[in-house]
């Protein structure tokens, strides 16, 4: 029975899930989730949780670029090597990179718009990045890295008849376009759970507690009513889920060839009602939550949305088991794997020895290096000297076996050394993030109450000029009102506006009051009534601010 262990691995979050495999039945015997402060200490905690020391380990590609171009269909082997080769050595030189610092695969599709071409994925991640993600692996037995764009397809309910799309809303988010059950192109998105899960940490300070909010929470729809306590947390959410959707719509909108199914998954997959929310932006195509089809939901006892929320992992696992395009592979062989991939030898193991014939191996060796040799008869000249050569190149491959071997010693002992400074520094880092966090917070709530004090200051500020200007405004009315004029009412209508009547029998000293408050800058923005005349006596209302 074979087994693999998927493991996706974020900033702050590992996905695991340990899939087995007989003949052609998949099953999903582990899996869970887990939440880290230090890489290497949680890898071991889920490998010994699983018991996969010795399991093969299939691990996501990060950070990876896509690009793609076209081929002859009538090439052979050698040449679409040589094609893909130069078309990526242009796109270097096009761009002002070092072509030798990216490790690049590609996989070959079919071209919709030109028979007699192949479409060409091609992958490139900087070696430096690929040396980084794999090196937290060193002491297991990591077989495949892949990204998670390409391997999700594995657990999806393909159907060749049909053209779909698969969302996987992880860290980023990517958009996987599938025509007639092949891979046809890759979107990344440079948004997705960890902008989500990020903006509710600074409010709830833990990544774990961020998590469950996000898993917890539910999308009003037209037809949803509001429920749950994480519903205040939307306003974090629902820009991220909206500009995913919008793009989505996007897609549909602009491709001539209609989707019928539209898979949604990641850690955004298990927010409540998103299928719903997407199906509004999308009515024509049927949006579905990705379910892995390595698992009957009318058998198993664990609830499907467990599984869903692992679904990146299972796909990984698959991989490994040797579903999906393995051309896309980044894990580099050791040169005693390429020697054995080369004769294709299988090497007897301690179960099977007794098994085996003593002569087998060597057998199997004489055929590969394609020679007859009969040691019941006399050697000749050129028989000896083929025995020699042989005996020579066996040695010098023994020789070179055993340096490389010290050699490699050597190497892991300076990048466990490395790795050990870097997980220092990390752990360095990840203290620094989180202090600048705290200070941050505190910073907001000093600029608010900073804000508010100052806010109050400029009241206290105008209540104290206030409070003198009315008597300062009384005794320059005193000074400059003449004699035939009275005073029947002076108000403070509103903050700094005053009102006030006066009346005299002379309209002369009315005017001649109020140019008087107008030059001597009583009042700003004086208006005044054109008077009203009663028995003899004119009656004006003047109106103006404080100065």
């Amino acid at each position: 029975m074979q087994k693999c262990l998927g493991i996706y691995i974020e900033d702050n979050l590992i996905k695991y899930a340990k899939v087995s495999k007989e003949k052609d039945d998949m099953k999903v015997e582990s899996f869970g989730i887990r939440f880290f402060q230090n890489l290497q200490d949680e890898l071991k905690k889920v490998i010994e949780e699983t018991y996969s020391f010795n399991t093969p380990i299939s691990i996501n590609l990060a950070n990876e670029k896509y690009l793609y171009f076209d081929v002859f269909a009538l090439l052979n082997k050698k040449d679409v090597e040589k094609t893909v080769a130069t078309e990526f050595e242009n796109y270097c030189e096009e761009h002002k990179y070092n072509e030798n610092a990216f490790e690049t695969r590609y996989a070959l599709m079919m071209n919709r718009d030109d028979k007699e071409k192949l479409r060409v994925l091609d992958i490139y991640i900087n070696k430096i990045e690929i040396n980084r993600q794999t090196g937290a692996f060193e002491k297991y037995k990591l077989s495949k890295v892949m990204p998670i764009s390409i391997a999700i397809a594995n657990i999806a309910r393909l159907n060749k008849k049909e053209n779909q799309l698969i969302v996987n809303m992880e860290e980023n988010t990517t958009i996987t376009t599938i025509y007639s059950n092949e891979i046809y192109d890759v979107e990344v998105l440079e948004f997705g759970s960890k902008e989500v899960l990020t903006n509710i940490n600074k409010v709830e300070n833990s990544y774990a507690k961020a998590y469950e909010i996000c898993k917890n929470t539910t999308i009003y729809t037209a037809d949803s009513e509001e429920l749950g306590e994480e519903q205040s947390y939307l306003e974090n959410i629902m820009p991220t889920v909206y500009k995913i959707a919008q793009r989505l719509q996007e897609i549909v909108s602009a491709e001539p060839t209609k989707f019928q199914t539209i898979y949604l998954t990641g850690t955004l997959a298990l927010i409540n009602n998103i299928d719903l929310y997407f199906q509004e932006f999308v009515p024509t195509v049927d949006i579905k939550i990705l379910k892995p089809n390595i698992v009957d939901e009318t058998i198993t006892k664990i609830n499907i949305k467990d599984y869903v929320e692992v679904n990146s992992a299972i796909a990984l696992a698959t991989v490994g088991l040797g579903e999906g395009i393995q051309e896309l592979n980044f894990k580099k062989n050791s040169t005693w794997e390429k020697i054995t991939e080369a004769l294709k030898i299988e090497m007897p193991s301690k179960d099977n020895n007794k098994e085996k014939k003593p002569n087998e191996l060597g057998q199997k060796l004489k055929e590969k290096l394609n020679f007859n040799l009969d040691l019941r008869e006399k050697l000749s000249v050129s028989e000896i000297w083929m025995i020699r050569a042989i005996a020579a190149l066996l040695l010098i491959l023994i020789i070179y076996i055993i340096f490389s071997g010290l050699l490699g010693t050597q190497m892991r002992k300076k990048e466990d050394e490395i790795n050990g400074l870097i997980t220092q520094q990390n752990t360095q880092i990840s203290l620094t993030n989180s202090d600048d966090s705290s200070i941050n917070s505190k910073t907001e709530k000093y600029q608010t109450l900073i804000s508010e004090l100052k806010r109050i200051n400029e009241k206290l500020s105008d209540a104290a000029a206030r409070r003198n200007s009315i008597p300062n405004l009384l005794n320059q009315i005193m000074n400059a009102i003449p004699n035939k004029v009275q005073l029947t009412s002076i108000q403070n209508t509103t903050d700094k506006n005053i009102t006030i009547q006066a009346q005299s029998t002379a309209y002369d000293q009315l005017g001649y009051f109020i140019g008087t408050i107008k030059t001597q800058n009583i009042l700003k923005n004086v208006v005044s009534s054109s008077g009203i005349k009663s028995n003899g006596t004119v009656v004006v209302t003047i109106e103006g601010e404080l100065p």
